[in-house]
């Protein structure tokens, strides 16, 4: 049985693809144990990990969990904990908000942040490119989206400077708790506000969105946006600073893009799939005995999809161990399958896109500031990855 070490050790942090490919050579999947005293597995081809994400036979409910989810909910319920026909419901209503039309809308102001961002990087020389652009760049975004005032956007920064890391010691998940009630309590007065005086934003369209009779709660509209900062603003703080750090390795396709800026769509895929921002997916709980390539899955077991090992696998990929920004990769799963594919895949992707672009076109001489071997990586709840920090010369 793999170990719960495993998944929170150092030398994996810095490096899990090693340790995939093992795991991955050695079959499909692999009994865990995490959490602690769970019946659990760990999925790791692309072939059964991504029909995992699509059988109905796994659950997201942590109800039908056969031991305690530690978990702080200081939110509503969000579609991520959910099952058809919850789920189903939940989703329609905010997709009918959350459209990939009003992410397009926000493209020129999205361009306008990143450059506005760069300016500022462009007179200090060594920034840190996680602290200073690859963090504020979606805080922003995500204002812009939900119409939140610049007055109160320093203040947006603050809560998710809190509530987006792990609450590791008691003074921190006091921290955190404190921060979401700030942050909810200001998200029902903004809902109340826009209920009396619409406008062009995500709240407002929130607030509109039916399907016949059925309309969000205002709990689910607090889950829907909660779940909207701290998932999407980490998805796509990680996808800038480990794409920007895995082009820095690659300088021949760092080159390539940089003279080919019409290769940015697919750059940004190829980026997702080679070190993605989500390196596994949420819990799946076991509704009834079966078997996932040949290995027994008792009822109430859980199943890990470890998404970075899927997007790495050989028998999907053609030599999967390199990028490479000309690829396209089609099929890959950094945004998760199905169901559940997410709903900020569009948001990220234009973020992705405009953010890396931009940095690209400014500066010519971009460079790491310190041995590659010197970066450190953070995760949160062993589902995300990404960098501490990114010290770049411009």
């Amino acid at each position: 049985m793999l170990p719960v070490d495993l998944l929170f050790s150092r030398t994996f942090s810095e490096d899990p693809y090693t340790t995939y490919a093992e795991l991955r050579a050695a079959g499909p999947v692999h009994p865990i144990d995490f959490p602690p005293g769970a019946t659990a597995f760990l999925v790791v081809d692309h072939e059964h990990g991504r029909a995992a994400l699509t059988d109905p036979r796994l659950s997201k409910d942590s109800a039908h969990s056969t031991v305690p989810v530690n978990a702080e909910l200081f939110f509503g319920g969000t579609m991520l904990a959910m099952d058809p026909p919850d789920h189903t419901r939940m989703r329609g209503l905010v997709a009918k908000a959350f459209t990939t039309r009003r992410v397009e809308r926000l493209r020129p102001r999205v361009q306008e942040i990143a450059d506005g961002l760069l300016d500022g990087i462009a007179a200090r020389g060594e920034p840190d490119l996680i602290e200073e652009f690859a963090v504020p760049l979606p805080i922003q975004v995500i204002c812009e989206l939900l119409g939140v005032p610049a007055s109160d956007r320093a203040r947006f920064r603050e809560w998710t400077a809190v509530l987006t890391v792990p609450a590791l010691s008691a003074e921190a998940r006091a921290r955190r708790r404190e921060a979401a009630r700030a942050f909810n309590g200001y998200l029902v007065a903004a809902i109340a506000e826009r209920r009396a005086r619409p406008e062009d934003d995500l709240i407002s369209g929130l607030l509109a969105a039916r399907d016949g009779d059925a309309a969000l709660t205002e709990d689910e509209m607090l889950g829907s946006i909660a779940l909207l900062l701290i998932a999407g603003h980490e998805t796509t703080v990680n996808l800038i600073g480990n794409g920007v750090l895995a082009l820095l390795r690659a300088p021949d396709q760092l080159e390539l893009l940089r003279g080919k800026p019409e290769l940015l769509p697919s750059a940004v895929e190829e980026l997702l799939r080679y070190d993605g921002p989500v390196e596994r997916a949420s819990q799946r709980i076991a509704l009834e005995d079966m078997e996932i390539a040949g290995t027994p899955i008792p009822e109430g077991a859980w199943v890990h999809v470890a998404l970075g090992a899927a997007d790495r696998d050989p028998a999907v990929f053609d030599d999967p161990e390199r990028l490479d920004v000309t690829r396209a990769p089609k099929g890959h799963v950094a945004f998760g399958h199905g169901l559940h594919f997410c709903l900020g895949a569009p948001l990220a992707r234009l973020e992705g896109q405009i953010a890396i672009g931009a940095l690209l076109d400014r500066f010519a001489d971009l460079a790491l500031a310190v041995p590659a071997t010197e970066l450190r990586h953070h995760r949160t709840g062993s589902i995300v990855r990404g960098l501490v920090s990114l010290p770049v010369r411009v």
